[in-house]
C-alpha cells in the first residue's frame, strides 16, 4: 500500500544511496537520556505504524545517552527497528541527520523519543500524506485544534523564537520546532547534504533550505503534547538554538555557505 496518492513511493534519489526508497516510511527517534520513556515510545510508534498498513522502519538514534536507556530497546522488533548509537553527544540535529541518512522510506520523518508527543499521531500524519502528498508535513502547536499545555517559560521561548524566525527568514510556517515531521525523500536528498546544524535549530535549517530549493508544499497539522516538555530544552539549549539560527541566516545571506539556492 503506497503512502502517496499516486502509489509511487520510490524516490529517484535519496539522502544515502539513490534507489534506497524501498519502504513506504522511515520514522527516526532521536534520543538523549530519555529513561524509561524510550521503550514505551518505540512500542507505541511501531504499533501506530503497523496500523497504517505501510511498509516501514523505525530508526532509533542515541545521541550519546548515558542513562542506560539504550539497553532498554535491545532485541525489540528485530524486523522493524534499527538502532544506531552515536559515540558521544553531538546534538539532536546530528542524530536526525544520521537517522535520515540511514532511512529507506519514500517519506522519512521523526518524532521525539521522550513521549511528549503521542506516537499515535503518526496515523493521522500518514492519512494527510496519503491525501495530499506534500513536500513536508509538520506539527503545529499553534493550530487551534492542538492540545498543548505550555509551561510559562517555554511559552515565552516559543513566542520569541517564532517571531525571530518570521523576521529573519519570512518562513511561511507557524511552528518550526514541533517534534514531529514527515519529509518526502526527494526533498531530503536535495536538502540534507547542505545542512550543518547539529542542535535544535536543525529543524529550522531543513525548512529554510527546502523552501529556498523550491519545496514549498508544506502542510501543518495539529498535535498533542501530553506530558511535560523535555528537560533537554534548557536555557543553555535555547541560547545555542538562537546562535545556530543566526548562523543559518549568516550562511544564507552573507557567506552563501549553502551554495546555489534557486529552486528546482
Amino acid at each position: 500500500m503506497g503512502i502517496a496518492p499516486s502509489g509511487d513511493t520510490t524516490m529517484q534519489d535519496g539522502p544515502g544511496d539513490p534507489g534506497k526508497g524501498d519502504l513506504d516510511l522511515t520514522v527516526v527517534l532521536p534520543y538523549f537520556n530519555p529513561g524509561g520513556a524510550l521503550r514505551k515510545t518505540v512500542e507505541e510508534t511501531v504499533a501506530a505504524l503497523r496500523g497504517t498498513g505501510l511498509s516501514f522502519e523505525v530508526v532509533a538514534v542515541s545521541d550519546g545517552s548515558t542513562d542506560g536507556s539504550e539497553r532498554s530497546i535491545e532485541g525489540m522488533f528485530p524486523e522493524d527497528l534499527v538502532h544506531v548509537v552515536l559515540p558521544g553527544r553531538r546534538g539532536k540535529g546530528e542524530a536526525l541527520r544520521t537517522g535520515f541518512q540511514a532511512g529507506r522510506g519514500g517519506y522519512i520523518g521523526f518524532i521525539d523519543a521522550d513521549g511528549d508527543i503521542p506516537p499515535a499521531l503518526l496515523s493521522d500524519f500518514v492519512q494527510l500524506v496519503r491525501s495530499s502528498a506534500p513536500d513536508v508535513l509538520i506539527g503545529n502547536k499553534r493550530d487551534p485544534a492542538s492540545r498543548v499545555v505550555y509551561p510559562p517559560l517555554r511559552r515565552l521561548y516559543s513566542w520569541v523564537y517564532h517571531h525571530l524566525v518570521r523576521l529573519a527568514f519570512g518562513l511561511r510556517v507557524n511552528d518550526t520546532q514541533a517534534g514531529i515531521k514527515l519529509v518526502r525523500r526527494q526533498v531530503l536528498a536535495d536538502v540534507l547534504p547542505r545542512t550543518v546544524v547539529q542542535g535544535f535549530a536543525f529543524d529550522l535549517e531543513l525548512l529554510v533550505l527546502a523552501e529556498r530549493l523550491g519545496y514549498t508544499d508544506v502542510v501543518e497539522a495539529p498535535i498533542e503534547v501530553r506530558r511535560r516538555f523535555s528537560s533537554t530544552v534548557s536555557p543553555a539549549a535555547v541560547a545555542r538554538t538562537v546562535t545556530d539560527t543566526v548562523g543559518v541566516w549568516w550562511r544564507l545571506h552573507v557567506t552563501h555557505g549553502y551554495g546555489r539556492l534557486g529552486g528546482r
